[in-house]
C-alpha cells in the first residue's frame, strides 16, 4: 500500500462467501465509480447495512459477537414497523373528520391491520393503507380481514392496475357492485340466424387493459375472469349505474338485449373504494357509439 492511498470498504469474493475487507483504493481517481456504483453486489450490501445484517460479512476478527448481531438486528427491525405504523397512522388521520361520527371501532380489526401494514415502507402503499384505516374507523366493516390480506400482497404495479380497471368500471347503484363492460348483443332469434348475428364489442385493451392484466387482477382475486352477461332486458327497460362518480344511464332499443361484463369479486369491490374517480372520456365516448344499436346512454 503506498503511504499516500486512502482506503474504503468494499466486496471481494473468496472461496467462501465474501467478506468485507479494507482496500487500497485511490480515492480521488475512483470517487466516480464509487459514488455511481450500483451493482448488484453494492445494492445487497446497502441492503444488508440497512437492516443491520452486514456485520457478519466482516472479517471473522472485526465481526461482532453472533448475540449482539442479532440484538441489533431485532432493534433495527422493530424501529422499522414502529415508524412504518406511525407514518400511516398520521396520515390516516389527515383522511379522518373531526365531525364524523361512526360505530366503535373494533381492536381486533385495528391488531390485525397492524400487524400485516407494519412492514410497508413505501410511501405510495403507506398511503393506500392509510386510507383503508380512515375509512374502516369511519365506517366499520368496510375492509374485510380477507381484503386486508389480499391488499398485503399487492405490489404498487398491482394497485396501478386496479386504479386503471376502477377508471374503466361502472357500478350497479342497486347493489354497489363494480362491474366493467365489454360489451352487448342481442339474443337470436329467428331473422338473426338469417341474416347472421353481431355482437358490439368494446376493444378494452385500446384504453390499457389487455386480458394479460385482466389475468392478473383475477389472480389477485380483484376480478372474475370469466366473462358474464345480464339477463335478457325487454325494451326500454333501464339500467342505471354510475360511472367514476357520474350518473350513467342505458335504455334497452329492442328486447332481448344482453349487456356483457367483468365482475369485480368482493373483495375487488372493497379495496375499488381505495381508487379515487378518474373517468376516461375516450372509454365513455366508444362505450356509447359502440352499444348505440342496441342502447340508448344517458347522458
Amino acid at each position: 500500500m503506498k503511504p499516500n492511498d486512502k482506503t474504503e470498504t468494499s466486496i471481494v469474493t473468496v472461496d467462501n462467501p465474501p467478506v468485507l475487507q479494507e482496500n487500497s483504493i485511490d480515492t480521488k481517481k475512483n470517487h466516480k465509480k464509487v459514488v455511481n456504483d450500483t451493482s448488484t453486489q453494492r445494492q445487497l450490501l446497502n441492503l444488508a447495512k440497512q437492516f443491520s445484517l452486514a456485520d457478519g460479512l466482516r472479517a471473522p476478527e472485526k465481526q461482532r459477537p453472533i448475540i449482539e448481531r442479532v440484538a441489533r438486528h431485532d432493534q433495527t427491525c422493530k424501529i422499522r414497523r414502529q415508524k412504518n405504523l406511525e407514518a400511516i397512522i398520521y396520515q390516516a388521520l389527515e383522511y379522518s373528520s373531526e365531525d364524523e361520527i361512526s360505530d366503535r371501532a373494533d381492536p381486533d380489526w385495528f391488531y390485525n391491520f397492524t400487524v400485516l401494514a407494519e412492514n410497508v415502507s413505501n410511501p405510495s402503499m403507506q398511503a393506500l393503507w392509510a386510507k383503508i384505516l380512515a375509512g374502516e374507523i369511519a365506517k366499520p366493516g368496510s375492509f374485510s380481514f380477507k381484503a386486508l390480506d389480499v391488499f398485503k400482497s399487492m405490489s404498487m404495479s398491482d394497485a396501478k392496475l386496479l386504479a386503471k380497471a376502477r377508471s374503466l368500471s361502472v357500478k350497479d347503484v342497486n347493489n354497489n357492485t363494480m362491474r366493467i363492460i365489454s360489451g352487448g348483443y342481442q339474443k337470436p332469434n329467428l331473422l338473426s340466424l338469417i341474416v347472421g348475428h353481431k355482437e358490439h364489442r368494446l376493444n378494452l385493451a385500446e384504453f390499457g387493459l389487455n386480458y394479460s392484466d385482466l389475468l392478473a387482477l383475477a389472480e389477485n382475486k380483484l376480478l372474475f375472469i370469466q366473462e358474464a352477461e345480464t339477463k335478457p332486458l325487454l325494451k326500454n327497460e333501464t339500467l342505471v349505474f354510475d360511472y367514476n362518480g357520474a350518473p350513467l344511464s342505458l335504455s334497452y332499443k329492442t328486447k332481448n338485449a344482453c349487456l356483457n361484463f367483468y365482475k369485480f369479486t368482493a373483495i375487488g369491490n372493497e379495496l375499488s373504494q381505495l381508487i379515487a374517480n378518474s373517468p376516461k372520456e375516450a372509454y365513455h365516448s366508444a362505450f356509447k357509439e359502440i352499444l348505440s344499436p342496441l342502447y340508448t346512454l344517458s347522458p
